[in-house]
């Protein structure tokens, strides 16, 4: 539902109806690498991803046999964010692990 606003002589208020348009959204894909261990890329989707042992798990296993896999779907910022922080900890724990970011 709109704001209401007075006509041009302000004796009767119409609906004005304000379209809220929706953010872009973009996926954080996590790349599989030889030697970031299935334990750090679940406890990195568990810390920084916020997901569930079991569905860290699930994503992890695809990373692992596909190459890749989708840790979410996100606003850029946050999706960066969440890049950004996944780097870092790799990083902190010598391994190569990388993300990348595509339009959803």
């Amino acid at each position: 539902m709109g704001d209401w606003e007075p006509d041009s002589q302000g004796e009767t208020l119409t609906a004005v109806d304000h379209e809220t348009k929706e953010p872009p959204m973009y996926k954080v894909v996590l790349l599989n690498d030889d030697y970031t261990t299935m334990d750090f890329v679940v406890l990195v989707l568990k810390e920084v991803f916020r997901k569930s042992e079991p569905e860290a798990e699930q994503i992890m296993l695809e990373v692992h046999s596909n190459g890749s896999g989708m840790a979410g779907i996100f606003t850029k910022d946050i999706a960066e964010t969440k890049i950004s922080r996944t780097h870092q900890l790799a990083r902190q724990n010598e391994f190569p692990l990388k993300c990348s970011l595509e339009k959803a």
